[in-house]
């Protein structure tokens, strides 16, 4: 392996902990928006939420908080794929074959993130770090 690619690999954690923070500020967006109207949504929510958009909205932002926390991220990151990919073959797959026309690409991205999150963990910026050093210490 090169000098750069082992200074490269000895970040991977870190960088890890990056996309995990950003995705879930992305995501917690999607539940803050249903649950309390912010951001301000294209389409106003309907008054009260159906239990089902209620239901995803807790998961997105209850989740999403653990997951920018890096609390539980393996059981959270699974339940959270599932989710997106529930929501993928309920909401976005019956409008059309081609993610790209039926506007469940992000709906995918996030499945497949999450999912690697299952296999990769939290990286080292991450509650799960601390509580893993504390018991092995």
């Amino acid at each position: 392996m090169s000098k750069l690619e082992l200074q490269l690999a000895a970040w991977a954690p870190r960088i890890l902990s990056v996309l995990r923070i950003m995705v879930a500020l992305l995501y917690m967006q999607h539940g803050l928006q249903k649950l309390f109207g912010f951001p301000p949504p294209a389409n106003p929510m309907p008054d009260p939420l159906p239990p089902l958009l209620l239901a995803g909205g807790i998961l997105e932002a209850g989740g999403g908080v653990l997951f920018l926390l890096g609390l539980f991220t393996r059981p959270v990151a699974f339940i959270l794929c599932g989710m997106m990919a529930v929501a993928y073959f309920m909401a976005h797959a019956p409008r059309g074959f081609f993610p790209i026309n039926n506007g469940g690409d992000l709906a995918i991205l996030f499945c497949f993130v999450y999912l690697y999150f299952v296999f990769a963990g939290a990286g080292s910026w991450s509650l799960d770090a601390v509580i893993a050093r504390k018991k092995s210490a």
